[in-house]
């Protein structure tokens, strides 16, 4: 199987409410908009995609039916400080306070209309044991 595209959908009960909230907060543009489904695209980088789907649309089986649970949305950023500072006066709810991990990253938490959990993250050196861990290929700088 060769993968031509990958991007996460998010199921909700508010299409237009949720994609409202990724172009105003992470920059986002819609390249497709109706009343069940919205696909999102980066304004910054025409590979970041985000897809907003009415959870209760026919064509997801029925079983599958519903809203979104147990999904955290990694955002990688050049510097998170300023993003943190821009959310939190945007008054974003700070799930998590920005820090830094000995595994390799900076980051801070927050969450969509949704409940969605939001990582925003830029990755820094992790420690020598996180190292040790990583691809040399993959490994933060």
């Amino acid at each position: 199987m060769k993968t031509t595209s990958y991007y996460p959908v998010i199921m909700t009960n508010d299409v237009a409410g949720t994609a409202a909230f990724y172009i105003a907060h992470f920059r986002f543009e819609a390249l497709f908009t109706s009343d069940w489904y919205v696909h999102l695209q980066s304004r910054e980088d025409e590979k970041v995609t985000l897809a907003v789907l009415d959870g209760n649309h026919e064509t997801i089986p029925a079983a599958g039916r519903g809203t979104v649970s147990g999904l955290i949305l990694n955002f990688e950023v050049e510097d998170v400080d300023a993003v943190h500072e821009a959310l939190r006066a945007a008054g974003l709810p700070i799930l998590r306070a920005v820090r830094n991990e000995d595994f390799g990253q900076r980051h801070f938490i927050t969450a969509d209309p949704n409940g969605v959990m939001i990582d925003v993250i830029t990755p820094i050196p992790p420690s020598a044991d996180y190292a040790a861990m990583y691809d040399a290929s993959a490994l933060p700088q």
